[in-house]
C-alpha cells in the first residue's frame, strides 16, 4: 500500500494539513489500512524533501497546510498509469506457513488448513456484511464509492484464499492416497535368501 501516493492523490484535491489527510485517507479506504499521525507527517516530510509537496501557509486554526507541486502531480500521474508490479510479490505469511508445515514433525497440515479456512470464511462474511450495509446506504459521494471498491476487493481476495485452501487440501489428500498405494520396495534376491550361513550353521555376515 503506497501511503506516499495516497497522500499525493488527496493533496491534488487541494491544500491539506496532516490530521485531515489521515482522516480522509481512512475515509477513502474504510479504515482498512489505518494510519497514525506520525506515519502521515513522516511521509509528508519525505515528500517535501523530494520536491513533491511544499508547505503553503496555514488555515484559520493554525494548521500547517501542504500543497502538491508539479513534480508531485507528475509522480501521481505516473503512479496511476503504471500497473502494480506483480513480478516480485510480497511475502505471504499463509503461503510460508503451509510450505513449512508440509512434513513438519508433529504438525497436521490439514488442521492448519481447516483453522485458516474457518478464519477466512468468517472474514469474508464480515466483509460481505459491510458491503451490504454500504449498498443499503446508496453511495452518494466518491469516498463512499471508494470504500465500496476496497471492501469488494477484500471479498474477492478472501474468496480466492478459500479456493486455494481447498486446492491445497485436495492435493495433500491425493498425495497421501498415492503414497498408500505404492508397492513396497523390492528387497532384492540377496535379502530374500536371508543371511549367509557357515557349514556349522552359524550366521556369517557379508562384507
Amino acid at each position: 500500500m503506497s501511503i506516499r501516493h495516497g497522500l499525493l492523490a488527496l493533496l491534488e484535491r487541494g491544500p491539506r494539513y496532516g490530521s485531515r489527510l489521515r482522516t480522509e485517507f481512512e475515509s477513502r479506504t474504510g479504515s482498512t489500512w489505518p494510519l497514525n499521525v506520525g506515519q502521515v507527517y513522516t511521509t509528508l516530510s519525505r515528500l517535501e524533501r523530494d520536491g513533491m509537496i511544499v508547505q503553503d501557509g496555514s488555515d484559520d486554526a493554525g494548521h500547517d497546510l501542504y500543497t502538491i507541486t508539479d513534480d508531485g502531480r507528475a509522480e501521481l500521474r505516473n503512479w496511476f498509469e503504471t500497473p502494480v508490479d506483480r513480478t516480485s510479490p510480497p511475502r505471504d505469511e499463509l503461503a510460508i506457513k503451509l510450505a513449512m508445515a508440509v512434513g513438519a514433525p508433529g504438525v497436521d497440515i490439514r488442521d492448519v488448513i481447516q483453522s485458516q479456512r474457518h478464519h477466512t470464511l468468517k472474514a469474508m462474511q464480515d466483509y460481505t456484511r459491510l458491503k451490504a450495509q454500504a449498498l443499503a446506504d446508496v453511495p452518494a459521494n466518491r469516498d463512499e464509492v471508494a470504500w465500496l471498491l476496497v471492501v469488494e476487493q477484500l471479498i474477492f481476495q478472501a474468496e480466492a484464499e478459500a479456493r486455494w485452501l481447498d486446492h491445497c487440501e485436495s492435493r495433500l489428500v491425493r498425495l497421501a492416497e498415492a503414497a498408500a498405494t505404492e508397492p513396497a520396495a523390492d528387497p532384492g534376491p540377496a535379502a530374500a535368501r536371508g543371511p549367509a550361513r557357515t557349514p556349522a550353521g552359524r550366521t556369517r555376515s557379508k562384507r
